[in-house]
This record gives C-alpha cells, sequence and structure tokens, in this order.
C-alpha cells in the first residue's frame, strides 16, 4: 500500500473511532440515568459507578458494531444489552457455595413466618440465633438475596437454584408457571409485581401510585418473592 492510501486509510479509521467515541459520548446520560435507576432498587453494597463503568464498556464495544443505516436510533440499538451488562454484572456478585444458598432459603422462610406473625421483618440478630450462625454470615445471605430479588424472576431462579435454569426447567414452562402463581395473588399485589418488574418503577414511585408507605410496599414485596421462591422450589 503506498504512502496516500495508507493516509487515507489512517484518516478513515480515525474519523470512524471519533463518529463511535460521540456517539458513547452522546448517551452517557441516558446510561447513566438507566445505573441510577436500576441502583435504586439494590442493596447498598452495590456501587453505581461499577455499573455505569460496565454499561459504558458495553456501549463502546457496541458502537464498533452499530451500521446507521441498519439501525438511525444507537440508544435502541444498545439499551437492552447495556442493561443486559449491567445484569450480567450482578449476576457475577454471586460467588456463594451450596450450604450459602440453602442458608438463603432458611432465611427466607424464617422472614416469612415472622412476617406473618408480627408484620414486620426481623433483624439479622434474630435470624442469626435461630439459623445458629453468625451474623456476618446472615447478612452476607441477606444481601445476595437483595440483589437476587431486583433480577427478573428467571435469572433469580438461575441465581438461587443449584444447577441452571435450563437444566431444571424450560424458560418458557417457568414463565408459564410464574404466572400461575401471581394469577393466585390479591390485585394489589399482583400490581405491585407488574409495577416493580415489568414497569421498572422504583419504591418510591409504586409508593405514590398506591398511596401505600415505601417501606410497607418493601415488606410486601420481598413477602410475595419468596412466595414465589417456595412455590419454585429455590
Amino acid at each position: 500500500m503506498n504512502h496516500a492510501k495508507q493516509k487515507q486509510l489512517e484518516a478513515y479509521q480515525t474519523q470512524i473511532k471519533k463518529e463511535q467515541d460521540e456517539l458513547v459520548i452522546a448517551y452517557m446520560p441516558a446510561l447513566k440515568a438507566m445505573a441510577y435507576r436500576l441502583r435504586s432498587r439494590l442493596p447498598s453494597s452495590v456501587e453505581v459507578n461499577d455499573l455505569i463503568s460496565i454499561g459504558t464498556e458495553a456501549m463502546v464495544k457496541l458502537s464498533h458494531s452499530y451500521d446507521k443505516a441498519q439501525n438511525d436510533n444507537f440508544w435502541g440499538y444498545v439499551k437492552q444489552r447495556v442493561y443486559g451488562s449491567m445484569l450480567d454484572y450482578l449476576r457475577s456478585l454471586d460467588t456463594i457455595s451450596r450450604n450459602s444458598r440453602k442458608l438463603v432459603k432458611d432465611i427466607d422462610h424464617l422472614i416469612d413466618e415472622y412476617y406473618n406473625k408480627h408484620q414486620c421483618e426481623p433483624s439479622d440478630e434474630y435470624l442469626a440465633k435461630e439459623l445458629n450462625e453468625d451474623v456476618s454470615k446472615i447478612k452476607e445471605a441477606r444481601n445476595l438475596s437483595d440483589i437476587a430479588s431486583v433480577l427478573r424472576l428467571d435469572d433469580q431462579y438461575e441465581i438461587l437454584s443449584e444447577y441452571s435454569t435450563e437444566a431444571q426447567i424450560e424458560k418458557d414452562d417457568l414463565i408459564e408457571h410464574i404466572k400461575q402463581i401471581l394469577a393466585e395473588f390479591s390485585q394489589r399485589d399482583q400490581m405491585i409485581i407488574q409495577l416493580y418488574y415489568y414497569e421498572e418503577l422504583n419504591l418510591k414511585e409504586i409508593s405514590e401510585i398506591l398511596n401505600i408507605t415505601e417501606s410497607r410496599i418493601s415488606q410486601i414485596h420481598k413477602r410475595l418473592i419468596i412466595k414465589i421462591r417456595e412455590r419454585l422450589g429455590f
């Protein structure tokens, strides 16, 4: 390749790189809004900057394969995959053992029992005493449960089951099973699940719609998730 063609190629590559960088920069506000929205539903142990970093990395990679002739909306092209990369990061936080998975189930069951009697959640100290575990282990397991609860219900199944979702039940069958379980809930409970998982509203927004306090919404949500998990066997 002669010098002139080499310079032409380098100039073209530089222009492409500039356009890709400009796309990423232009949609960083949308990505940050997505990260903050997801973060508002997560426990304090998850940093919003980590979600932004993961999402940015995904968006940069996607900018390399984006063809505006095929799709004139870059954010529409990357949105679901950027969000998916954040969920993949949350799934990667699951490094617990089989015993810890069992502890999550035991904790959820005990919380449900306690809630039915007292209409509030027990403390970590109470759970530790009842389950004969260290408070630190209880907090770790509850943190995992809190992270899992904001994911899609089929993703929760994959995280909290001993084996993969596909190994135990087909995804379509799982979703149908979840729909059947939800049909047994009250209209208010169904609305909370709908608004939280499908409309992706946070607790404050749901509270304003249903005129119920955020803490009450949180308690109801956790109780419903425990019931769904128990019915699904995880």
